[in-house]
């Protein structure tokens, strides 16, 4: 019997379920970065780096989106989308917090930032649905980050043009050049903090990049988003050590060096052993997630073994 998430399943149905595994290159990174919504115009100053939107952009069915609460009302909240300038949003009072909301007061204020899954979008009525409770812990801080990470881009990008002496038109320009060529303003900061030439290799040249190189390396240390579980296993029979050890080596044979992927298993005591998995980023993560579970059930099936799976 296997256990996934505290739900039950037979061995034979979880092998026969797909199990999606997309081998990111690092230009697929890229080129899934470039539909994040990027900023790529750059206010002045104080602000952190929004881009002008045009009447035909909206966000997605499902992607999550950092919102600033700016009305409390007794069956809900409006929000403002930020980075769609000042579009707002509205989160029905079922959608604020799991569980029955006596007073939703007690769970948001305004002028508190959260984060928000898109659940409709109306072009004609110029609306968009929201829910806060949709959103795990994991996936608020990983969006919350990336959120950060385009704002200190923007201001970085902004030091780099004093330094060179740019004016706003420029600025603008060289923000475009940068997020077309990389999928994003702080994805080129941060290929360039990792490698100094990864400017030259993509044909971008100038004295600027010298600054722009010295920018990133001062500024940018390259993040990773980490999943953990720990699964409890328990072998049929005597030959319960070598049949974990082999489950656990196909485990870690998951990372992947070209992806940037790091998969460990450790030893907590019998019958827990926990599964740390590194990467660059959250879709990256939970493709290679698939991997390992299905590594981990596939060498220990029902007749050999229990396997139960527990992210934390």
């Amino acid at each position: 019997m296997i256990v996934v998430m505290n739900r039950f399943y037979s061995s034979a149905q979880l092998l026969k379920s797909t199990v999606k595994y997309v081998a990111q290159s690092l230009p697929a990174r890229q080129a899934a970065k470039q539909n994040s919504q990027e900023p790529q115009l750059l206010r002045s100053s104080s602000e952190e780096g929004v881009s002008i939107m045009s009447d035909d952009n909206w966000p997605e069915m499902g992607e999550f989106l950092v919102c600033t609460i700016t009305t409390v009302k007794q069956n809900g909240v409006y929000v403002e989308l930020d980075g769609y300038d000042g579009r707002e949003g509205f989160v029905f009072i079922g959608e604020v917090a799991s569980g029955w909301v006596k007073n939703i007061k007690s769970y948001v204020r305004e002028g508190q930032r959260v984060v928000a899954k898109t659940l409709k979008v109306r072009k004609d009525k110029k609306s968009v649905e929201l829910s806060i409770k949709s959103v795990s812990e994991e996936r608020r801080r990983d969006t919350l980050q990336k959120w950060k990470n385009k704002q200190r881009a923007s201001q970085l990008l902004r030091i780099v043009g004093e330094r060179s002496d740019w004016g706003e038109e420029k600025t603008q320009e060289m923000s475009e050049l940068l997020v077309d060529t990389f999928g994003g303003l702080y994805a080129a900061f941060e290929e360039t903090a990792i490698d100094n030439t990864a400017l030259s290799n993509e044909g971008i040249d100038g004295e600027w990049t010298k600054v722009f190189i010295e920018i990133a390396i001062e500024n940018i240390i390259p993040e990773f988003v980490n999943i953990r579980a720990v699964a409890n296993i328990q072998i049929h029979g005597s030959e319960g050590i070598e049949v974990i050890r082999t489950a656990l080596s196909a485990v870690e044979d998951c990372s992947s060096k070209s992806e940037e992927v790091e998969v460990e298993t450790f030893y907590d005591g019998a019958p827990e052993y926990r599964i740390e998995l590194k990467a660059p980023d959250w879709d990256i993560a939970e493709s290679h997630w698939d991997k390992v579970e299905s590594a981990l059930i596939g060498n220990i099936g029902e007749e050999i073994g229990v396997v139960e799976i527990s992210r934390v």
